[in-house]
Parts: structure tokens; C-alpha cells; sequence
């Protein structure tokens, strides 16, 4: 463990709902000393919905933090004791009206280790049934139903600029899940 970082205190700075921020002081692998900020976070599921045509369903939001709307595949954050796949499914209910018959694992991914410990855990969702969208209060955003094909072209041309989107996406074309 040459290069671990050893956590000799800890202060709780802010309490939200979403995250907690800390500021730690680390030991670091040659003895000296460290300041590091770090975002807790509950952890998070996105899912690539997939319908027998080919075409993948993505969300368009406005996202306050980086000030304009982004087409994203749906995603949302785990409740307390929730275990990923049901927080997908509740999400893909709730952002895009759907149920779906398969569930397929496709890891999980650090949204931004530098100063977050939030998982991504990724699924692809297929055998699709429309059942009708309950976004929260909160949460305003347009349905786009998109062929597989034109979304990773939109990743590699920028237009998709979400993280989570473009990893899943590129999976699930790398991985076959369309086939």
C-alpha cells in the first residue's frame, strides 16, 4: 500500500441534502502531511433503456451547476439503504415511464475521485414497457428517443457531454448490448 493516504482527522463543514463536504488531514506515503476536501456522496444508478428498435431513450435538463441543459441518459440518486438496481428501475420509471424486463450489469464508475467518493453504477435496460413518467416535484425535463448509432455519434461529437452518458453509451455499443 506504497501509496495510501491515511486519515488522521476529519471536520464535517457542510451537511446538505444531496452530499456532506469534509475537510481531512491525510498522512501521505513519505510521512508528510496533506489537506484534502472531500465530497460524500450516496452513491448514484444510470441506465441505457433500449427498445427492440434500436433506439435508446435520454433525458434533456437544465443543470444548474454548469449553467444549460444536457442530454443525459436517466440517472438519480440512491436512497438510503437502496441498492443500485432498484434505484435504477425506480428512475426509469419516474424520468422516462418505463419498466423493464431485463436488467443488464454494466459496472460502475467514480463520477470524480479527486474530491468525491459518488459510485455510478450502470445498467442497460431492455424488454421495455411504457407505463407513464413521474418526475419529481422538482425535476423538469424532455423524453428523446435516439437510435444507438446517432448517440455515440453525439458522443464523439460533443454533443453529449455528460460522463455517465457517454461511458454507458460507448459500453453497451462496445459490448453489444444493441445485437
Amino acid at each position: 500500500m506504497r501509496l495510501l493516504e491515511e486519515k488522521i482527522a476529519s471536520e464535517k463543514i457542510f451537511s446538505g441534502h444531496i452530499l456532506d463536504l469534509y475537510v481531512d488531514q491525510v498522512r501521505l506515503p513519505n510521512g508528510g502531511e496533506a489537506v484534502r476536501e472531500v465530497v460524500r456522496h450516496k452513491g448514484a444508478a444510470a441506465m441505457l433503456a433500449l427498445d427492440q428498435d434500436g433506439g435508446v431513450y435520454l433525458v434533456r435538463q437544465f443543470r444548474y451547476p454548469v449553467g444549460k441543459a444536457l442530454l443525459e441518459l436517466p440517472a438519480g440518486k440512491l436512497e438510503a439503504g437502496e441498492e443500485p438496481l432498484a434505484c435504477a428501475k425506480r428512475e426509469l420509471l419516474e424520468e422516462c415511464g418505463l419498466s423493464a424486463e431485463t436488467w443488464i450489469p454494466m459496472g460502475g464508475v467514480w463520477s470524480s475521485p479527486g474530491f468525491c467518493d459518488e459510485r455510478l453504477w450502470l445498467f442497460a435496460a431492455k424488454g421495455l414497457s411504457v407505463l407513464g413518467a413521474h418526475p419529481d416535484d422538482d425535476e423538469f425535463l424532455d423524453l428523446v428517443k435516439i437510435p444507438l448509432d446517432e448517440a455515440i455519434g453525439m458522443v464523439l461529437s460533443g454533443e453529449i457531454e455528460d460522463s455517465k452518458s457517454q461511458i454507458l453509451l460507448m459500453k453497451a455499443k462496445l459490448m453489444g448490448i444493441a445485437e
